[in-house]
């Protein structure tokens, strides 16, 4: 019992420190209520600055790929309980965000500066739709599942994990990827965009674009046909109306899925 109330513990606090970190992301990049944000003012010369904020988006970009593939995970629980294995993940994508956080080096300099006040407003409100997409996205799709809580609640209660089915709920129908649609809209809807900012925006966007490939992937070994189903008929990030879709032709498959 002492270790199943460890490994619950352990899934709350990493929990909480991914909820202070997702708070703390939506400050930064927007220049919020922070004490270092992504526009702070410079103190070294531009190329410097560029070459450390490009290893820290790197180191993340890595650990939050490697860790997240099927065959890392079937190496890393010899080493770190199953139940505990997704608050880990958890854990040490939090811990690279921070690190990126805290050596952060803003470069200074204006790529574009909107200042008219409708503007502003709306690109202010694009901001704002794209962070809360990312967390209305991870609860249609069960946020606790997602962040580990629900893993180590079971493992608490001395229930069985079991995988959640595949579904499409609300904006999954319009997009294959909503909470990834959200990140672009967080990053990239911004009254002024500096090079520091827009670093940041292209690294993740790259990022995001590479990451789908491997996700889809991975959700087409776990969901089969009823994934590749999906992926035919719903785009990927950028909704579009289906009448102007391309019709596709696939082949049948039978009862068995052959």
């Amino acid at each position: 019992m002492l270790k199943r109330v460890g490994a619950f513990a352990y899934g709350v606090v990493a929990y909480a420190i991914f909820f202070l970190t997702f708070l703390y992301a939506a400050g930064f990049v927007g220049n919020l209520l922070v004490p270092k944000s992504i526009d702070s003012l410079p103190h070294m010369p531009f190329w410097p600055a560029l070459i450390i904020n490009v290893v820290l988006l790197g180191v993340f970009a890595l650990q939050h790929s490697v860790m997240a593939r099927p065959a890392f995970k079937a190496w890393w629980i010899r080493f770190v309980p199953q139940p505990a294995e997704r608050s880990t993940y958890v854990l040490f994508s939090s811990l690279a965000l921070i690190l990126l956080f805290w050596q952060w080096q803003p470069m200074g300099g204006v790529i574009w500066d909107v200042q008219d006040p409708a503007a502003q407003s709306i690109l202010y409100a694009l901001f704002l739709f794209g962070w809360l997409q990312v967390l209305v996205a991870t609860f249609l799709i069960n946020h606790f599942d997602l962040f580990g809580l629900r893993q180590v609640w079971l493992y608490l209660l001395g229930k069985p994990y079991t995988q959640l089915r595949f579904a499409t709920p609300g904006p999954y129908r319009m997009v294959r990827h909503p909470l990834y649609l959200g990140w672009l809209f967080a990053f990239w809807a911004t009254p002024t965009m500096t090079a520091a900012h827009l670093v940041f925006a292209i690294a993740t966007t790259v990022y995001i674009l590479v990451a789908i490939q491997f996700e889809e992937r991975d959700l087409l070994e776990a969901h089969g046909d009823e994934y590749a189903a999906y992926r035919e008929r719903v785009p990927m990030i950028v909704p579009v109306p289906r009448s102007l879709r391309p019709e596709r032709i696939t082949a049948p498959t039978h009862a068995d899925g052959t």
